[in-house]
Order: structure tokens, then sequence, then C-alpha cells
């Protein structure tokens, strides 16, 4: 492998690692700052270092964060081994052998996990999918849009933007219709058209879950900063 291709193929594990997210902001793990560094050598080996906020982040959390990280990683062509490491939380070893032996989460924690972590990815998901549905139907209620307007649209009658594309995303990662006939209010567990009526109600819950998840990415990053204070001459080698 020339230096050239391995540049290559640590930018597409980088661009990889853009595709997962935090499942409790729902931003990408690269834009949050959580990756630490990656590194590939000429045998095709990644390594990929990653950091949290806070030592005592939640465990559950950062198991996913970093299974999908591995996930993300090997699944590339090109890469022959991949090794995603979490440093400094005090469950890093638990979690690192977990993910390396691809134990699940109760294979990594045995009598302390309740369970695997599917149905709190769902949770998050139905979150992600309430905060994205106020950022869609925002501008159309600024623009006159009235609940009975709402409740009769559908996703492809709205605009096109990237708040609507992600709001497809993740209505199709938790099963629910996202193709353009689908209603654009819907309720996130069954995926069913909210009335007219209930839809101001809905807007309101849509908003404090958008609202909630900003305010969590801001502590988040401010600690982060905190902890790994950023040398700007280093910032572009992570």
């Amino acid at each position: 492998m020339t230096v050239t291709t391995a540049g290559t193929l640590r930018s597409r594990i980088l661009a990889a690692l853009g595709g997962v997210r935090d499942p409790e902001l729902d931003e990408p793990i690269t834009v949050l700052g959580f990756v630490a560094s990656c590194t590939v050598d000429s045998d095709g080996r990644a390594e990929v270092h990653l950091r949290l906020p806070t030592y005592f982040c939640a465990p559950n959390f950062a198991y996913l964060m970093v299974a999908d990280a591995y996930d993300a990683v090997s699944a590339l062509d090109g890469v022959r081994r991949a090794d995603v490491i979490l440093d400094e939380h005090f469950a890093a070893v638990a979690i690192n052998q977990g993910v390396a032996a691809r134990a699940g989460f109760v294979g990594s924690f045995g009598a302390e996990a309740a369970g695997e972590l599917d149905a709190l990815r769902a949770d998050f998901l139905r979150k992600a999918v309430l905060a994205g549905t106020d950022q869609v139907c925002r501008p159309l209620v600024a623009a006159g849009a009235t609940p009975d307007d709402l409740a009769a649209t559908t996703l492809g009658e709205v605009p096109d933007t990237p708040a609507l594309a992600r709001l497809r995303r993740r209505r199709a990662d938790l099963g629910l219709p996202a193709g353009d006939g689908a209603p654009l209010v819907v309720d996130p567990g069954s995926g069913t058209g909210v009335e007219a009526a209930a839809v101001p109600l809905h807007l309101r819950r849509a908003r404090l879950t958008r609202t909630s998840l900003e305010a969590n990415t801001g502590i988040c990053r401010g600690m982060l900063r905190h902890r790994y204070p950023i040398d700007p001459e280093a910032e572009d080698e992570s």
C-alpha cells in the first residue's frame, strides 16, 4: 500500500466515522470532537481512538458509539483490521474488549447489563424524529401553515432541505414511513399521521425535544473542550 493510498483510506475512514452518531445527541462523533485520532498503517490496519466529555459518561451510550464506529471502519474495503479504542473512561476496558470480541453489551458487562441496547437506540431515534419534525415544520408554520395544513402535508410536498433529508433518514432508521407519500407529522412510535387537532401539542413536544438536544449538545461540547483543550496547530491531525 502506498502512502497516498493509506492517506486516501484514512480519509474514507473519517468519512465513515462521520456517519456514526452520539445516540443521545444525534450528532456525528466527528463533528462533536469525539474522534481523538485515526491512523492507518501500510498493512491496512486502522486504529481509531475515541474520547468523551467526561470520565463517567454513560457506558451504554459509550458502548453504542464504539461498536458503531467499529462496524463503520471494519466494513470498508482496504481495512484489514480495525481497532477502535475508547480512552480515559471508567468502563473503557470492558467496552474495548467487548467490542473487539463482538460480545454485545450484555456479553461485555455481564450481570451489570439489564439487556441489549436496541430499545435504547430506538428511544433516541424517536427523539431525533421529534426534533427533526420541529426543524422541518417551523419554517412552514412561520409561512402561515395551519394545523390542518400540516396534518394533510406529505413529505414529498415539503421543500427539499438538509433538515428534511435528515428527518427522512431518522424515520427510515426507525422503520417509519419516509417516502414522498408519507405524512409529514407522524407519531414517532407508530408512524401514523397526527390528526389536525393534535398537531399543536405534537409540535410543542417536538420543539421541547429539539431544544433539549441542542442544549445537551452545547453542554457536551463545552465539557469536552474543558477536558481536552484544543491545540490549533494539531486540530487538523485528529
